[in-house]
């Protein structure tokens, strides 16, 4: 009768294993809760601004991620940290957008802000 005391413990890691295999649970509610922000690069004439260079900057971490806006003006960063207040502008052959600033305190998950380039300053 030996054989029992094996017999269960092979049953008990069959039973175990997949669960192991399976890795650690996901957290779907936490890939939901990050930010996006997205939206137009523009310019006076409310046209988009291809190519122009959006930065993003964690206010927190001064980390800056950068984005170069395709043919229509559009612009895109996700998997933001909802917790991190961040700073928005673009630029594009020396002109500049005004700054915007997106809050932690913003509940929203998916956030539009167009960009209005204005024309570069003469010196």
């Amino acid at each position: 009768m030996t054989s029992r005391p094996f017999f269960a413990a092979l049953v008990l890691i069959l039973l175990i294993s997949p669960l192991a295999a399976a890795g650690p649970a996901q957290n779907p509610s936490r890939d939901a809760q990050l930010k996006t922000v997205r939206g137009l690069v523009l310019d006076k004439s409310e046209n988009g601004v291809s190519t122009a260079v959006v930065f993003l900057k964690n206010v927190r971490s001064n980390q800056v991620r950068s984005y170069i806006a395709d043919g229509q003006g559009n612009y895109r960063f996700s998997g933001l940290d909802p917790n991190a207040d961040y700073e928005l502008y673009a630029e594009k052959d020396g002109a500049k957008s005004q700054v915007r600033n997106i809050s932690s305190f913003d509940s929203r998950t998916d956030i539009v802000l167009n960009l209005k380039i204005a024309d570069k300053k003469k010196s």
